[in-house]
């Protein structure tokens, strides 16, 4: 008896092979050619004209391809052809229908018409959608109630089929932008420049009124005025004025392609209830297909078999050769064979699958911070002990965004241009230690700002002649904030000497508008009240939600206020614009929230903001800048860094913080996969022995009693 006990016990703890115990994925996948990642929140919209957020653009960059996308290696980014042959040609066009000359000035030009043609032999991945029958009729365009019920997901359909891309569907996405069902976050934007967008989305409502929602409405009956098919492979986009980051727009989903069939496939009854819709099955000519949509679960991206390829680049940041990342110059991608994303709601478990191999690569949050990064002497961050021996690689950049302190311009002490209220807020601009709160709250992962453009992005100032010499002074070779003693002299000047108020001899009390709650928020609050109290400023805190702080803004009713800005496209005045007067949030709805207000400011940014690059445009944004920084609207707050961690199998990863079609570029070892999860992931027995061997001893008395009562029973 006792026999058999120990040999079953032996053979629970004995590995019947070298798969591992905690894998969770099929060990016959163990070295494919696989990325595994995770995701946190499902995706809304996997619809390239609707959708408008990092999580889902991680999915669909990848299976989309507008014309244009950005150079994954140079910096600063620069625009390359994706689809598109060659950048598109631009021609000015004035009031009378003449061509002008491309430096013709910007008051001269009515039109501005972009040329872009697409290289011919794209085709679309296999979909449902373009599956066609010997006689060439589409297969499941007219599907029977009958049909549609024996269907539950995409992949039920038995035949898919592919077409060439053409010129037309990139018309038919700018259409569908303008279509008012579909709610694109852009086409007001879009609405200000293309030629005929707004009147087409008007036709289309019209056209809709007597249609049921999501009935298929065919777009190709519909003209729109800015937009032309020039043959097959070239079409036009005619816009008002002239307006240069326009390109940028051309390598944003919205402007991929989509073929008309994909949306009368969608619209017909009964497949928006089985979740069979383009906001879940995209439909592309990127390197990647959808297919395996479970957002409560995992989602998965397969290689296109239709892709029409691609070169990994070879060139590098500004022309130099970066050895590591140019090792598969020239190589066709993408390296990938597939792409397997998770769903993780929670950090901990994440990073733990992260450290046992499981997932490839993993951002950081406080929870991981410390474990995986420590700061060296000189400040710069740097991965651990237990990172190094692993072989993790710590790539960063800082974001193309920024994070503010804004004073309302409208408030009576704070706002306006007086010197007393320009004195009181450089004052506490120097007292507000953005470098402290990096380090507290963010742990090191941010650059004090000073201004409002960040690094990387034209107009963006380095070293000594990019400091804000109002708040800060060059101390041997590196920014440093001025004394505190500058900013109580400053107060004093302002009439607030020790915090109070010389006409009312009242102490100075002003509000801060916060936004949620919890421990974290806190912490932050607290800190902000003890540098306010630096100056011996009184800070009330009003928390509020998300919603009534935004009609608090709207209204002009804040003081102070936490907020900021991702670049939309790496142009200064997608910064700028921030702090231009008609951008009044009060006034006018606009995104400046601090509704500041200066005459040769605004000058200055009219005639800047639709300029090319270049010495004169350079010129003006540091004049503008000068400007703010003597205003002081904002406390300039912050640039947030990025960090990314990359096991050693994981190649290609560098940073870039405006493309999202970067999945293409990765490329990983499975082999070293494999062998590093299986020397990280060793069962632990001796516990599972331990235990067992105090069981067995505890079962002896046991044992020992019942053979007596068996012989005693015998005698």
């Amino acid at each position: 008896m006792h026999r058999l006990a120990v040999s079953v016990f032996c053979a629970l703890i004995s590995p019947a092979s070298d798969a591992l115990w905690n894998n969770p994925y099929p060990e016959s996948q163990a070295k494919e050619n696989v990325l595994y990642s995770s995701f946190s929140e499902r995706p809304k919209h996997l619809d390239p004209v609707r959708s408008y957020s990092a999580g889902e653009y991680a999915f669909i960059a990848q299976i989309y391809e507008p014309p244009l996308q950005y150079h994954f290696l140079q910096r600063p980014y620069v625009l390359v052809p994706l689809t598109a042959v060659n950048m598109p040609r631009v021609t000015y066009i004035g009031a009378d229908g003449e061509i002008l000359a491309g430096d013709a000035p910007v008051t001269d030009i009515a039109f501005s018409e972009y040329e872009i043609r697409i290289q011919p032999g794209i085709r679309y991945q296999p979909h449902p959608a373009l599956a066609r029958n010997e006689h060439g009729e589409y297969i499941y365009h007219a599907l029977s109630p009958a049909q549609i019920k024996q269907v539950h997901e995409l992949g039920d359909f038995k035949h898919t089929g592919s077409r060439e891309l053409t010129a037309m569907d990139y018309m038919y996405q700018i259409k569908r932008m303008a279509n008012p069902r579909l709610h694109s976050p852009i086409a007001g934007v879009m609405a200000q420049y293309i030629v005929g967008f707004s009147e087409l989305s008007e036709r289309l409502e019209t056209a809709q009124a007597d249609l049921e929602d999501g009935a298929y409405l065919d777009l190709r009956r519909f003209r729109i005025a800015g937009v032309t098919i020039v043959d097959r492979y070239t079409y036009r986009i005619r816009i008002h004025g002239k307006y240069p980051q326009f390109l940028y727009w051309q390598a944003m989903p919205f402007f991929a392609p989509l073929p008309w069939e994909a949306e009368r496939f969608y619209a017909q009854p009964g497949l928006r209830d089985k979740n069979i819709t383009l906001d879940w099955y995209p439909i592309g000519t990127g390197p990647f297909m959808l297919t395996e949509n479970n957002p409560n679960l995992r989602m998965v991206l397969a290689r296109n078999p239709n892709f029409h390829g691609e070169k990994f680049p070879d060139v590098g940041e500004m022309g130099g050769h970066e050895d590591m990342l140019l090792a598969d110059n020239g190589r066709p991608m993408p390296f990938l064979d597939r792409a397997v994303y998770s769903l993780e709601k929670e950090s901990i478990p994440r990073w733990n699958k992260f450290l046992q191999g499981f997932y490839d690569n993993s951002g950081l949050t406080s929870d991981s911070f410390d474990q995986a990064i420590q700061f060296n002497p000189q400040g710069d961050a740097t991965l651990t002990a237990q990172m190094g021996e692993r072989g993790v690689r710590l790539s960063t950049a800082v974001a193309t965004s920024i994070y503010y302190m804004g004073f309302n311009y409208l408030h009576p002490v704070l706002g306006g241009g007086s010197e007393r209220a320009r004195n009181l807020r450089h004052a506490i601009s120097i007292a507000v230690d953005f470098e402290e709160f990096i380090s507290i709250f963010r742990n090191g992962r941010g650059i004090a700002a000073h201004g409002p453009i960040p690094p990387g992005i034209f107009g963006h100032r380095q070293g000594q002649a990019g400091i804000n010499p109002y708040v800060y002074d060059w101390v041997d070779g590196r920014a440093r904030r001025k004394p505190l003693a500058v900013a109580k002299k400053l107060l004093r000047e302002a009439g607030y000497a020790n915090g109070i108020d010389n006409t009312t001899g009242k102490p100075l009390a002003l509000h801060f508008e916060a936004i949620g709650s919890g421990p974290d928020e806190k912490a932050r609050l607290n800190w902000m009240r003890k540098q306010f109290r630096k100056l011996g400023i009184q800070l009330i805190v009003r928390a509020t939600d998300y919603n009534r702080f935004r009609d608090k803004m709207l209204k002009g009713k804040g003081e102070i206020f936490l907020w900021g800005w991702n670049a939309d496209y790496p142009d200064p005045e997608n910064f700028l614009f921030l702090l231009y007067g008609p951008n009044s949030k009060a006034k006018n709805n606009g995104e400046n929230a601090s509704n500041y207000a200066r005459p040769e400011f605004d000058r200055l940014f009219a005639q800047m903001k639709n300029m090319d690059n270049g010495i004169e445009r350079m010129r003006l944004i540091d004049e503008m800048v000068t400007i703010a920084r003597r205003d002081a609207p904002w406390m300039w707050g912050f640039h947030p860094q990025d960090f990314s961690l990359h096991h050693a199998w994981v190649r290609n990863t560098k940073p870039n913080l405006m493309a999202n079609n970067t999945l293409k570029y990765v490329r990983i070892d499975p082999e070293l996969r494999a062998a590093k999860r299986g020397l990280w992931n060793q069962p632990v027995l001796w516990p599972l022995v331990l235990a067992g061997a105090l069981l067995a001893i505890s079962l002896i008395p046991a044992f020992v009693s019942f053979r007596r009562r068996e012989r005693s029973t015998a005698l």
